[in-house]
């Protein structure tokens, strides 16, 4: 059968996908394109703002409107928390965020039967267990992920992810190192540990074990892969983090710490378990042990009661850090969750208008770190070719283009020569690139 799947939100639903585009081909199936004709669609809901639930409704609509006769089967986030309002959309399979393969099980059945609609979901809050599935990439990709963790715990006021993803559920340490093996044996070049809330890993495996312990065993065991973080939790990042990362030459110098706001006011109403002094804290420790590392983060502008004097705080903050990129949100309101029903909700064009001059703010640090790169040798995984030159990302996550023959999936000396955007444009350094068979430093940078 022709399947065709639409991934919406982070990167543990990209994951998600890839291992059941696995699964599905391993079963025989193909993969079809969502937009064009199909035995069945696949859509894989996100549910962390209102607008993303809107978005998925209307990606289910798309799909059933198209192909009628098709088998429409729904899995994820949103799917998790509002199934009856999914399954109004007059889709045959409604599934949550879990039990990815028994999901795949009853699509067959419907494929095979065309029989009425089947709606199966769990309670989140329940689950215990770690569902083990294959981790990789889409095919042709030189970066795979391996999903460490799942759950989350923090409730902040503005998330629904804990009431989808349920508590925290982690990876014992041994199957992600043999993970992480196996994809260096299938030829990835670099291998991304991603989760809910990776900070998290190991607090329900009771061995003692942190993050940091993880990533010591994923970088000895595959040498040879670049191995890059997701999303940190600001308080993961210590004295002892940052000294033992720094000792491992294939872990990316680059770090996402969720900010949401530079506000200690507006983050304590937001229920974040850190200030910004802890915060800052975490900058300093990684420029301190890391050479010019990137440290990228996210923001929600808006937030009920931020004031303009909050906001200004915010954005004192955000030059303080000198994020090298940042993700920039307003606020959107999520029922179901404490921040929906806060009072003093900010009016959508001041939310709005905060966001422009915080992306425009970011653009301008952003500019500014990547005019520091020219002139420097850097290493860049090349990844996909696209409008003539070839691209790909530096350790520290800046995207390179340049021009050269074949380089896909092979690493290469840039000499950066400039910036054109968000990108830098540079030269091969040594030539037509090399495939990566060993692994230089990462933090390495030549000036």
């Amino acid at each position: 059968m022709d399947i065709a799947i639409y991934t919406l939100g982070c990167k543990v639903n990209q994951y998600e996908t890839q291992a059941m585009e696995r699964e599905l081909l391993r079963r025989g199936h193909a993969l079809a394109d969502f937009d064009g004709p199909a035995d069945a669609y696949i859509v894989n809901t996100c549910t962390v703002t209102a607008v993303s639930d809107k978005k998925c409704r209307n990606i289910i609509r798309r799909a059933r409107k198209s192909a009628p006769g098709a088998v429409v089967a729904v899995c994820g986030c949103y799917a998790q928390t509002d199934p009856d309002a999914v399954a109004a959309l007059g889709v045959d399979l409604v599934s949550g965020s879990a039990g990815r393969m028994d999901f795949l099980d009853k699509l067959e059945e419907l494929l095979q039967t065309r029989g009425e609609q089947v709606i199966t979901v769990d309670s989140a809050l329940a689950r215990r267990d770690f569902e083990r599935l294959p981790a990789g990439g889409a095919a042709g990709r030189t970066r795979a992920m391996l999903k460490v963790e799942d759950g989350c715990v923090n409730f902040c006021s503005y998330c629904i992810i804990p009431y989808a993803r349920g508590p925290v559920r982690s990876l014992p340490l041994d199957e992600g190192v043999e993970q992480a093996r196996k994809l260096a044996a299938e030829g990835y070049r670099e291998v991304v540990l991603t989760g809910i809330e990776i900070s998290s890993w190991g607090h329900d495996l009771k061995t003692g074990q942190a993050l940091i312990d993880l990533i010591e065993a994923v970088c000895g065991a595959a040498p040879g892969l670049r191995v890059r973080l997701g999303s940190l939790e600001p308080r993961t990042v210590t004295e002892e983090f940052c000294r033992r990362a720094a000792a491992l030459p294939n872990l990316c110098p680059h770090f996402h710490l969720s900010l949401q706001s530079g506000c200690d006011a507006t983050l304590a109403r937001m229920n974040r378990k850190y200030d910004t002094a802890r915060y800052y804290e975490s900058v300093r420790l990684l420029r301190e042990y890391f050479p010019d590392p990137g440290i990228t983060t996210d923001l929600i502008t808006g937030f009920p009661g931020e004031t303009e004097g909050e906001f200004a705080q915010t954005l004192e903050f955000i030059r303080r850090c000198a994020f090298t990129a940042m993700h920039v949100f307003p606020y959107s309101r999520r029922p179901g969750t404490p921040a929906d029903t806060m009072s003093d909700q900010v009016p959508k064009e001041e939310k709005e208008a905060r966001a422009r001059r915080a992306i425009a703010l970011a653009g301008e640090l952003e500019a500014r770190w990547l005019s520091s790169q020219v002139g420097r040798v850097l290493p860049v995984l090349f990844e996909e070719e696209k409008d003539g030159l070839w691209q790909g990302h530096t350790p520290n996550y800046a995207l390179v283009r340049a021009q050269g023959g074949s380089l896909h999936n092979a690493l290469a000396d840039v000499k950066i020569t400039g910036v054109e955007g968000d990108a830098l444009i540079g030269v091969l350094a040594g030539g037509r690139g090399r495939p990566l068979r060993s692994m230089p430093d990462c933090g390495k940078i030549r000036n």
